[in-house]
């Protein structure tokens, strides 16, 4: 009896010393057969789906992703840069091996084509901090001004915090990008033929070309945007048709200017001037954001402001003008809205 009384102590204590066994090698790096494997994987994936559609257009937008793994500290513990195809994969995720805790990402998309936009920071592991991540478009000096004359490449923004378990498995979570760059497309039009592109001088200038890490648009000296693109058409129009109706003979001229520039932001809004070259008379001058508003519509009327501009991109925006150039303030067209305009804004 004693004899089976000590086997039973020790099989006791020889389960005790497996399970023991069994919770500590995973914690020491050992996996013994029949336990699985004992490691955390964590894949983060991304989503460009801050836009009108409100759907994901990551796949066929985005073609380089940089991202950013900070500390409690906020310093950097990882960074993983990815330029080639891959991102265009339909699973495309950047795997994450860290220790377990709590941490901050960021990531700047778009950054492949450093012509574009630059990364201040040299983003070096344990010495770089979160602030100092910080993206400035490039400019050139012309005649002492700040000039942006190409059709910037789309540059996003995205953070989100990360807890990073202690238990083994497999964990995916998905960052969010917003999107900083928009296209501006302006179109003038006369209702008689003969109306030339380059007899005009077009031009926005605003001051946001200077992005923190946190995505806010920092104190920048002012840019002056020219358009990247400038042509001119025409096109054929039933009687009666425009604003200049009586005079119209069924020919419409436009002239088309289109410009790249960075984040607009509610209460400071880039200005758009337009000059006849030939006689160095302005045009008209409006505030590009404040009109791109006007047009949120009944739709968008949950979305407050900021969220509308950061989520539209491409604004087209029609002036009429008379036969003698000038322009004709009762109306212009914004993304085909109409709009009605009160006063003049010359």
């Amino acid at each position: 009896m004693k004899n089976q009384v000590k086997f039973g102590k020790w099989r006791l204590m020889l389960a005790t010393l497996l399970i023991a066994l069994s919770f500590s090698s995973c914690k020491e790096g050992f996996i013994y057969e029949g336990e699985g494997d004992c490691n955390v994987y964590y894949n983060i994936s991304f989503k460009y789906d801050y836009n009108m559609k409100f759907a994901d257009a990551f796949a066929e937008e985005v073609n380089s992703v940089a991202l950013f793994v900070f500390d409690t500290n906020n310093t950097l513990v990882k960074s993983v840069v990815v330029n080639d195809e891959s991102v265009k994969a339909a699973n495309f995720a950047i795997p994450l091996d860290l220790p377990a805790g709590h941490y901050e990402l960021l990531a700047w998309a778009g950054l492949k084509n450093t012509q574009s936009f630059k990364l201040l920071a040299d983003a070096k592991v344990g010495v770089t901090k979160r602030q100092e991540m910080q993206v400035k478009m490039n400019r050139k000096a012309v005649d002492g001004a700040a000039v942006v004359d190409e059709d910037l490449s789309a540059l996003y923004h995205g953070m989100m915090s990360l807890d990073y378990p202690s238990t083994p498995g497999n964990y995916n979570a998905t960052m969010s990008l917003m999107k900083n760059t928009n296209n501006i497309r302006i179109m003038l039009q006369q209702m008689s033929d003969g109306l030339v592109a380059d007899k005009f001088r077009y031009e926005i200038t605003a001051d946001n070309g200077y992005m923190d890490w946190n995505n806010n648009v920092l104190e920048d000296e002012v840019i002056t945007y020219k358009p990247w693109f400038v042509t001119t058409g025409t096109a054929e129009v039933e009687p009666g048709y425009g604003t200049n109706a009586d005079h119209s003979d069924g020919t419409v001229s436009v002239a088309i200017a289109e410009f790249t520039l960075g984040r607009m932001i509610d209460g400071k809004s880039p200005i758009l001037t337009i000059w006849n070259i030939e006689d160095n008379k302005k045009v008209f001058s409006i505030p590009v954001a404040d009109y791109a508003l006007l047009v949120k519509g009944y739709y968008n009327r949950n979305m407050n402001n900021q969220e509308y501009l950061d989520r539209q991109d491409e604004y087209t925006m029609t002036f009429f003008l008379d036969e003698d150039g000038d322009w004709l303030s009762a109306s212009i067209l914004v993304n085909s809205w109409r709009v009605v305009l009160n006063n003049n804004i010359l």
